[in-house]
Order: structure tokens, then sequence, then C-alpha cells
């Protein structure tokens, strides 16, 4: 080799040399900047005296301590169905984990609860519940699609109040949307009323007729009733609204999960953050029958007849007991004795037995009892739920409560009267009345307000963000609350807030999630309905109940909560009707 040969050869070595040094060097300061020499050699100290069996998995968890915080890369969605076969819309969160993008957690939500049960309006038109169902299905996944999941994108998780609060700007955005349309298609429809119709001309006053002496005299016994309250206009339902409720609780769930906590424990750590000796179980409500509207006898009034502890009782108790009442009861009905209408099992799993008036329905509830020797009014006391909202037969003034039997809303405070004095085992009457027949609230309660409380179901009133909250009844001592469809984690830990003592219920449309259970014993609320015992989604939620009280036990923190019922030494001069009721302490 020549000499001019051997230096080039010689400047390219060193050449590719310098190079590989210069990216030795910036490598090593990359990693002592970041400090990883230090944390390779501390996790090898460790690991030598630990001596684990699977070395890398210990380093794996080792480092794991040191990544950084999950955030939120991507939420999609997509339409399912409930336990009714209606459209439901389920949610899966996305984040960015150790640098991979990871399916963490999901959450299913169907529509808002269907208490209209003839439909709702929309654009001057009533539409189904099955078809409105379906377009706010389609509205919710393509806000979740084009807004929602584009505005969480890099969102922590664990952050729910700031995401709720993200949620809840945008559903209000929304709202103000809506309720400008419709203020002007109402303008516009008035403007041409205006214009097509004729001005009006002076009439003479009718004479009077048959029908006006009859209809006169027929009122004579009645005279002294006062007019009927006209029933609030419904409040109007945003489609698409519950894009809002799911993504808040899968958000919640997926922060739950990154943390390794059940979802109560998340909740109740997030709203207190100090930390608790003792976590006391809500009380379980159980649905064991139903004589409502759909049943096929003549009786409307008892929609749901509910089984309540009245002394501390472990979940797992109560819910045996309710089973077997449920058996006794069919074997009763299919006694030779027994005239009622044909049996079946409700949605929510209660049965449902067509009887002629509610004195059958509670003797058949005490009887079974007594065949089982239950401490019925003692240690177990009744609920009932009258859901006396969708018995008012407007044309008449009056309710329904049985088929071809109307009572005027007087009338109906002395029938409740009776039954409370015949069944003592009644501890709490829900919805009685319209929430609009305040004077008949107030006098149910001042009848009957020391031995039996009184319940509203809140379950139809719009979110406190968007609508100034509504007063309750007069009477009522325990409020009802459903979580929507459009409500956050936030907002519903709010409302539950804001009431003294509260009762969470499950939805109507079943759809296999039983975080509702988490969100009961999470946000601290003393009752829990979840409906009847049967049906397997219905029945996975009794089972999350029970393994939640069995853990708690494990641990040793399961806290007795104490349940007193209203006597009447209770009640001292001066002390109104509201501060009267079962209290949970």
């Amino acid at each position: 080799m020549s000499y001019k040969g051997f230096l080039s050869c010689h400047s390219r070595e060193s050449k590719e040399d310098q190079e590989f040094y210069d990216l030795k060097n910036k490598a090593a300061e990359y990693y002592r900047s970041n400090g990883v020499p230090q944390r390779i050699e501390d996790a090898l100290n460790e690991m030598f005296f630990q001596k684990p069996d699977d070395i890398y998995g210990y380093l794996a968890n080792y480092f794991s301590r040191f990544s950084y915080t999950p955030v939120i890369s991507r939420i999609t969605g997509r339409e399912v169905f409930d336990g009714r076969g209606l459209p439901a819309v389920q949610i899966d969160v996305h984040c960015i984990i150790r640098n991979e993008e990871k399916m963490v957690c999901s959450a299913v939500m169907g529509g808002p609860y269907d208490g209209l049960t003839g439909g709702v309006a929309e654009s001057e038109e009533t539409i189904s519940n099955s078809d409105w169902q379906k377009l706010s299905v389609t509205t919710a996944l393509k806000w979740i699609r084009e807004h929602l999941g584009p505005m969480l994108q890099g969102i922590n998780p664990k952050d729910q109040t700031n995401t709720d609060k993200l949620l809840s700007d945008f559903l209000m955005a929304r709202y103000l949307e809506d309720k400008d349309s419709r203020n002007r298609e109402e303008e516009e429809k008035n403007k041409t009323e205006t214009v097509s119709d004729p001005p009006p001309q002076a009439t003479p006053p009718s004479a009077p007729t048959k029908d006006k002496k009859g209809s006169d005299k027929g009122k004579k016994g009645n005279s002294t009733e006062k007019p009927l309250p006209p029933a609030e206009p419904p409040v109007p339902r945003l489609t698409g609204a519950m894009a809002v409720g799911v993504v808040s609780l899968a958000v919640a769930k997926t922060a739950a999960r990154l943390r390794g906590l059940p979802l109560y424990r998340h909740i109740k750590s997030v709203r207190d953050q100090q930390f608790q000796n003792e976590i006391h179980m809500p009380v379980p409500m159980i649905t064991i029958l139903s004589c409502g509207k759909s049943s096929a006898g003549k009786l409307n009034l008892l929609e749901e007849v509910i089984l309540l502890p009245s002394s501390p009782q472990r979940a797992r108790q109560v819910i045996g007991m309710g089973l077997e009442l449920q058996c006794e009861m069919r074997r009763v009905l299919n006694g030779l004795a027994c005239k009622a209408g044909p049996i079946g099992i409700l949605e929510d799993g209660a049965l449902q037995v067509g009887f002629e008036c509610p004195e059958q329905a509670l003797d058949l509830v005490t009887e079974a009892c007594a065949n089982l020797e239950l401490p019925l009014g003692s240690e177990l006391r009744l609920a009932v739920n009258c859901a006396a909202h969708c018995l008012m037969d407007y044309s008449r003034g009056k309710y329904e409560v049985m088929s071809g039997c109307h009572k005027s809303p007087d009338e109906l405070v002395d029938m409740y009267e009776g039954l409370i004095n015949k069944y003592p085992a009644i501890l709490a009457l829900i919805d009685p009345f319209r929430k609009e027949d305040v004077e008949q609230w107030e006098k149910l309660a001042s009848v009957i307000g020391q031995s039996c409380c009184l319940i509203a179901d809140a379950s139809s009133s719009p979110c406190s963000r968007r609508s100034e909250a509504k007063p309750l009844p007069p009477g009522v001592t325990k409020v009802i609350i459903r979580h929507h469809s459009d409500m956050t984690i936030s907002d519903l830990a709010q409302s539950i807030a804001e009431q003294r003592d509260t009762m969470l219920a499950a939805g109507t449309g079943e759809t296999g999630d039983t975080s509702v259970v988490d969100l009961a014993l999470g946000l601290g609320v003393s009752f829990l309905k979840l409906g009847g015992l049967r049906g397997g989604e219905r029945m996975d939620k009794y089972n999350r109940l029970m393994a939640i009280e069995e853990e708690l036990e494990q641990e040793g923190i399961l806290g007795a909560r104490e349940i007193k019922l209203p006597l009447i030494n209770d009640i001292s001069p001066g002390v109104t009707s509201s501060a009267v009721g079962v209290t949970l302490s």
C-alpha cells in the first residue's frame, strides 16, 4: 500500500471513531440528565437483597413508578343495546401508558329515565321513546366523535373535577343552543298564527243547557273541592345528552383502574381526602311486588311494594329474605284460595300480580311473611311507591287508583291514612301525589307523618346546572335520585350533597354495568334501590353489593349503620313533620 493510500485509510478510521465517540458522549449525557444510571444502580442493589423469583417482573414494577402519568389518548363510542332492546352507548377510554396506547376501561349507559311513557315532545311532534332513544344515541356518538373525544385528549383521567367541568360546559352550550332554537320556532309559530287567524268576534253568552244543569247537580256533593293545579310542562330533553353522563362515568372508571382501586374507593377518595376508619353500606331496598297500571288487575295504586330493613342487617341477609319472600308469595298465589290475576315478572325483576284493591296485595305480603316467620313490622318494614303522577285523569281532575275508581286528592289522603292505620308495617310512601298537589302533601304529612315518612322521586328533575332546583313538596323527608344520563359524576355528587337524606336508584334500562352500586357507596347515600330479585343484570348489582360488603368486613372497616324509626314519643312541640322520618346515622 502506498503512503498516500495509508493516510487516506487512517483518516477514514479516525473520522468514524470520532463520530462514534461523539455519539457515546451524547448517549451518556442523555442518560445522565434523566438519572438513568443512578436508577439502574438503585434497582440492582435493591433487587440483589430481595432476590425476587421474577427478576424482570421486579424491574418492570420498579421502573413503572417513574413513568409519566397516563393521559387520555382517544375516546371511542359505539352503539349497543340495553336489557330492553333499546339503543345504548358504550364508551371505550384509551390512554398512553408507558409509551403505549391501551384501552383501559369502558362504560355503558342507556337513555334517560323514561318516566314519560307517552313519548317525548320534539319540534311540535310526539315521538316514541324508542325512536327518541335512537336519535339520542346517534347524536351522542356524533358529539363524542367530533367534540368530546378531541376535547379530552391529553387530560389526566384522575382529574375528575376538571373533566366534569369541561363536559358540563359543553352540555350547557348545547342546551342554550337548543333553547334558542325552540324560542325561535315558538316566535315563528306565534307570528304565523297571528297572520292567519281572523280577529275575534264578540259572541253572545250561551244559554244554559241540560248538560250544564246535570253537571251542577253532580257537583253538589263536591262543591268544596278546589280546582286541580295544572301539571307543570315537561322538561325538554336534549338529544345526545347521554354522551356527557357516559363519558364522565367511563373516565371515573378509568382513573380507578389506573390507581388499582375499586370504583367506590376512588370516588370516596376524591370526595373525601381524609381516610375513614369505617365505611357504611347503603341500606338495600328490594322491590318484591308490583300492582301498578301495567298489571292485569284493576289496582293501579301500588306501583311498587318495597322491602325495607328497619334494623342493621347484612346485605346478604336482607337479599336472602327477599328471595324467600318472593318464592313464598308465588306459592301462596298458586294456591286454590287465592283469586288474583296473571303472575309475571317485571322488567325491573319484581313480581307483578293483578289485584282488585290494595288490601289484597298487602295481605299477600303479610301472609307470606307470617308463613316464613319474618319480622314484618319490627325488623322489616314496607315502602309503597304510588307513582301517583301516572294515575291522574286530567279530564276528571282525579286519580284513577283502580280501574273505574277515581279519587280526588283530598279523598286520596283519607285512603292513605286508612292503609297506614290498617297496615302499620308501611314505613314510607313514595310519590303519593303529583308534585303540584302541595296542599295534599302537607295535609298527609300532618296526618301520618308521625308513623310514616313521605319520599319524593326527584328522577324527573332537570340537572341543577341548567335549571333552578324546584322545591320539594312539604313533608318530604327523603329524596330518590338517579344517575341521569346527562349528569356527570360531579353533578350527581352535588345533587346528593344538597339533600339531607338520599336514596340512589338504578335506572330502567339494564346494561350489565354495576357502577351504580359503587357510586352509592362512594357518594355516601343512605339507601340503594335496585329493583327486584330476578334477571341476571339486576342480580349482578346485588352480587356486587354483597361482594363489597364482604371485602369491607374482611378488612375490618365495615361500619354498622344505625337506623332509627319515627316514633310518636320522639316528636316534641314545635317540630315540623319535615324533621321526622327514617334517619340514618
